[in-house]
């Protein structure tokens, strides 16, 4: 007797939560669905994208776990949640988008990828089409104005399809089917060079010019960018005029992996970083040296691949296989975005002045990122990792947290997740404040955002915390919004726990350069035990008076003299240090800590950072953020393993010995080790004070988090000596450990008060 087994099937509602707009998912759901012979429906609904599936039931459960295996590779799958449903349908279509009050994730912007290289060179109506994209890349968050991510709620929405692409668009089979930006020569945005709009014409033009050492003024994918060949050192020095920026260095994009290889050293994981869809600038140790300028003697380089069609057709005329790629707008201020502003600004200073007609939606920086411990550091979120959200344990729906004065990015909370705006630079100028308060606009109507909950630094004189202030005083609703103020310090570890999922007491170790503290001093070499809710500070670097405020920042040599006299230490005149400050300065300085004038109180690791690369003679007066750190890690000797004395007492670290035994060093020791001895020593301090802690509290779990953990030497050194003693060891991988981290802290403070 011969049995028929009866194939069982169903049918199901598929709701997919995650990043799954505008990264090729419904195409991707699509040629799914079409493998198992389901039958149904795929739909973008502003909460995510929804299913609706009918066919046997061992092909559904295949179909689902493929959903989280085979997704695209920008796309991230956070939740799957299936119902039975009674629906049975005959086949498969793509629905038109549904709107709802939720919201789901926007995708960032994607570098172009392969088929699309390819593509350039074989499909006829793209041949040397700059703006080329398919479903797996293209911009994405650069151009959205509205969700659900659709061609008419993007600045793509001027330029209607041509047949060509109206075709492909719709195709199935085609890797541009429902592909939003999707375009050609025929029919979508064009480069411009006053009359001329002929991209051939324009791309040779302004290849001439970079290899005659010229600087282009270029409008790239979130802004204007100021290019030039990386090898021409007069071109760079010319770059820095035009910027208004001394020594900070600049990125530089690489032709191609071969290129980055002839001039930076980097492993496996640096080039998977590179290689990533996110294209970030990546930190790299120099081999060899580009234009001086560059960098200015530092042995880093910000690494770049190109992530535009653009980009690469530019590389392959071009002579030179490196090119400052640096946003064009002068230090200290937002990126440029608007057509007619950069014209004013830009085309006098330039050599050539090239623009598009594709409007930017949302202006965006490259993100940077270093390697650190084989993990992943960001330092500035913002191309490819923004608006990515971060995911919590916790309800934030509704809060809003305003970040910090530098570096800035705020935080909006939406359910569970927190997004994070792009960077928006320092609160220092009235352009940046303004460019806040836009994108804080855009972005809550992007996502549907109302603030309930404030949360904000606790200096008054913060610009963030006054648009806190104006944000409650303009409510709409016509009641006060509630406002939290939350410790500097404080957000930083609460950043790292968010991000971690860590909801229990821990060790919190923040050091930066400056943060308002319970006792109105400066804080910023910070010991506390604490968890999201509160904290308690265990320990901190001493006290040190800070002349002139916020001038001891900029000249270290103010910071150096400071520690000197408070440590008694008479051996001032012996350091050459001193030898190209102004003597007038020095007088007024001296006279101001003698007699306490303007001179506040600070605990802060990275002035103390910056006394010892004055100490060493690297550093006196900086021209850029962090300049003095940088260098002080830049020299030191990786092979020495000593470190200098400290004292602990009654909670207070301080470093009258570790000074007086560095001035000891610098006649007979090579300033590359005294470097070295004195990050050994900072680390063994970090590791001593976790010890103590650990013995009251028996806690084991240790968060490092603050600008100063940039240094990657220290870090590194000190996860090492804590991990060998069998503490666990937390850093920021999905947000900055800078002040750029700053919001999602404050955020997460705030939720334990709803």
């Amino acid at each position: 007797m011969k049995f028929k087994f009866t194939k069982i099937k169903k049918s199901v509602l598929i709701s997919i939560e995650g990043l799954v707009q505008g990264v090729g998912f419904r195409p991707f759901v699509y040629r799914l669905a079409n493998k198992y012979k389901l039958k149904g429906n795929v739909a973008n609904r502003t909460d995510g994208v929804i299913i609706n599936l009918y066919g046997e039931e061992k092909l559904i459960e295949s179909f689902k776990i493929d959903i989280k295996k085979l997704a695209p590779p920008a796309a991230f799958v956070k939740n799957i949640i299936s119902e039975n449903t009674k629906s049975e349908f005959v086949d498969f279509k793509i629905l038109t988008s549904e709107v709802n009050e939720q919201i789901t994730e926007i995708s960032p912007d994607i570098a172009v990828c392969d088929d699309c290289l390819e593509d350039l060179n074989s499909q006829n109506h793209r041949v040397n089409y700059p703006f080329i994209n398919c479903t797996n890349c293209g911009p994405r968050f650069t151009i959205v104005n509205k969700i659900p991510y659709d061609r008419i709620n993007t600045s793509m929405s001027e330029f209607e399809m041509c047949e060509i692409c109206n075709e492909e668009y719709h195709n199935v089979l085609d890797r541009r089917f429902h592909a939003q930006p999707v375009a050609c020569n025929n029919c979508g945005p064009t480069y411009l060079l006053n009359d001329e709009c002929n991209f051939e014409n324009i791309l040779d033009e302004l290849v001439a010019k970079i290899d005659k050492g010229k600087l282009l003024a270029v409008k790239g994918l979130g802004g204007y960018n100021i290019i030039c060949d990386a090898k021409n050192n007069s071109a760079v020095l010319r770059a820095r005029e035009i910027k208004g920026r001394d020594g900070k260095p600049f990125a530089v994009m690489f032709k191609d992996l071969n290129a980055v290889q002839e001039y930076c050293k980097l492993n496996l994981k640096e080039e998977e970083i590179l290689k990533s869809w996110q294209k970030p600038i990546v930190i790299l140790e120099q081999k060899k040296d580009l234009a001086q300028s560059v960098n200015t003697g530092l042995n880093s380089i910000g690494a770049m691949l190109p992530y535009l069609p653009f980009h690469y057709l530019m590389f392959e005329k071009l002579k030179t296989n490196a090119i400052v790629y640096t946003s064009a707008n002068n230090s200290g201020n937002p990126i440029i975005s608007d057509d007619d502003f950069a014209k004013n600004v830009l085309e006098n200073k330039v050599n050539l002045f090239v623009s598009h007609n594709r409007e930017i939606e949302n202006p965006l920086d490259d993100s940077v990122v270093k390697l650190v411990s084989d993990d992943i550091q960001i330092i500035r979120r913002a191309r490819g990792f923004v608006p990515k959200q971060v995911y919590l344990n916790r309800t934030v729906e509704g809060i809003f947290g305003t970040g910090a004065e530098l570096k800035n990015s705020f935080c909006i909370g939406k359910n569970s997740s927190a997004i994070l705006s792009q960077y928006i630079g320092d609160l220092k100028n009235l352009e940046t404040f303004n460019f806040y308060e836009q994108t804080a606009n855009r972005l809550f109507d992007l996502f549907k955002f109302k603030p309930k909950v404030i949360a904000c630094d606790m200096h008054p004189e913060y610009f963030s915390t006054q648009f806190a202030e104006k944000l409650n005083a303009n409510n709409i609703n016509g009641s006060k919004i509630s406002i939290l103020k939350v410790q500097h310090h404080h957000a930083h570890i609460a950043s790292c726990l968010a991000e971690n999922q860590i909801d229990e007491k821990v060790i919190g170790i923040s050091f930066d350069g400056t943060g308002y503290g319970n006792d109105g001093n400066i804080w910023g070499g910070e010991f506390l035990i604490c968890d999201t809710k509160s904290f308690e500070r265990f320990a901190h670097f001493d006290y040190v008076k800070m002349p002139g405020g916020d001038l001891a920042v900029n000249e270290p040599w103010r910071m150096l003299l400071s520690y000197l006299k408070n440590y008694n230490i008479n051996k001032i005149d012996s350091l050459k240090c001193f030898d190209g400050v102004d003597g007038e300065a020095y007088g007024l300085v001296s006279k101001m800590l003698q007699n306490n004038i303007n001179s506040p109180l600070t605990s802060s690791a990275g002035r103390l950072f910056d006394a010892v690369a004055c100490l060493l003679n690297l550093c006196a007066e900086q021209s850029f953020d962090a300049e003095a750190p940088m260098r002080l890690e830049t020299i030191l000797d990786k092979s020495e393993i000593g470190f200098y004395p400290y004292i602990y007492n009654n909670s207070i670290v301080s470093f009258s010995e570790t000074i007086n035994s560095v001035i000891n060093d610098l006649n007979t020791i090579d300033v590359s080790r005294i470097s070295a001895k004195f990050h050994n020593t900072i680390a063994q301090i970090i590791f001593d004070v976790a010890k103590r802690i650990n013995k009251e509290t028996s806690i084991k779990k240790v968060i490092l988090s603050g600008g100063v953990f940039q240094n990657k030497y220290l870090l590194e050194k000190s996860i090492h000596n804590l991990n060998k003693n069998n503490f666990e060891v937390y850093t920021n991988r999905l947000v900055p450990p800078n002040d750029g981290g700053i919001a999602l802290g404050q955020l997460v403070v705030a939720s334990n008060f709803l």
